[in-house]
């Protein structure tokens, strides 16, 4: 079985920084794009960043220029550099990986992590 564990979130003053983790495990044989996506209460799920293996990024909009995703394919894990935090950056953050395992590509989530942006 494929796991993705998050970690690094909490609460933080606007204007502060955060670096989120998220480490997969488990009978992988290749990891693709990996993601962070991120939900606040009564909104949508948000794509807020991505990486494919050989590094090519994208952002949302409303991060860019504030966070910077990255991995390391060797220890398959993804990272969220979070910069100059909002309180509209509070959010569940949720990491995303399509894995090739056993044979077939799925998606894997992780379990989310609280980032909460006080002013």
């Amino acid at each position: 079985q494929v796991q993705l564990v998050e970690s690094g979130g909490g609460l933080v003053q606007a204007g502060g920084s955060l670096r989120l983790s998220c480490v997969a495990s488990g009978s992988i044989f290749s990891i693709n794009a990996m993601r962070w996506y991120r939900q606040a209460p009564g909104k949508q799920r948000e794509l807020v960043a991505s990486i494919t293996r050989g590094g090519s990024t994208n952002y949302a909009d409303s991060v860019k220029g504030r966070f910077t995703i990255s991995r390391d394919n060797a220890k398959n894990m993804v990272y969220l550099q979070m910069n100059s935090l909002q309180p509209e950056d509070t959010a569940v953050y949720y990491c995303n990986a399509n894995v090739l395992a056993e044979g077939w590509w799925s998606d894997y989530w992780g379990q989310g992590t609280q980032v909460t942006v006080s002013s």
